[in-house]
Formats: C-alpha cells, sequence, structure tokens
C-alpha cells in the first residue's frame, strides 16, 4: 500500500520554474515530475561524495650556490640577517 501525504512546500522561483518546464517538456504533471527529481535527489543525499585524492606533486627546490644545510646557523644568519632572532 501507497502512502500519499498532501503537504505544501514553498518552492524557491528558480526551481519552480524549471519544473514547470519540466512537466510541459515531459508532457507529464507538475507533481510527478516534483515527485521524480525528489526520488532522484534524496536518494545521493546520504551517499558520501566522491572525490579525487590531493596530491601535491614535489619539486626540488635546492639552494642559491654558496649557501648549504650544513651549517644551519650560518644559513639563517645570511637568509634572515644577522640581527634578526
Amino acid at each position: 500500500m501507497m502512502l500519499i501525504m498532501r503537504t505544501t512546500v514553498t518552492l524557491d522561483e528558480d526551481i519552480a520554474q524549471k519544473t514547470k518546464q519540466l512537466a510541459k517538456i515531459l508532457k507529464k504533471p507538475f507533481k510527478a515530475v516534483l515527485n521524480d527529481a525528489l526520488r532522484r535527489g534524496l536518494s545521493q543525499v546520504d551517499k558520501p561524495r566522491k572525490h579525487r585524492d590531493y596530491r601535491t606533486i614535489p619539486h626540488e627546490m635546492g639552494l642559491r650556490d654558496g649557501l648549504s644545510f650544513d651549517n644551519i646557523q650560518e644559513l639563517l644568519a645570511r637568509v634572515d640577517g644577522e640581527n634578526t632572532r
């Protein structure tokens, strides 16, 4: 047995217009088009969204000529300046 419920729903203007247009194109009642759209949409609401994994592409940055990681204190002093702390 199918339960039919009557209710009042306030649709945004764009949704109402699109539904009316589809009803006319499909030659179906407004109510049928709206129910079909809700049925399709609601079946997607509880499913997690598909997303692509975020990936970064590493690039070799290197240091400018004359700088090295061998002495970090000296490197910081040269990059930031002697008086920077």
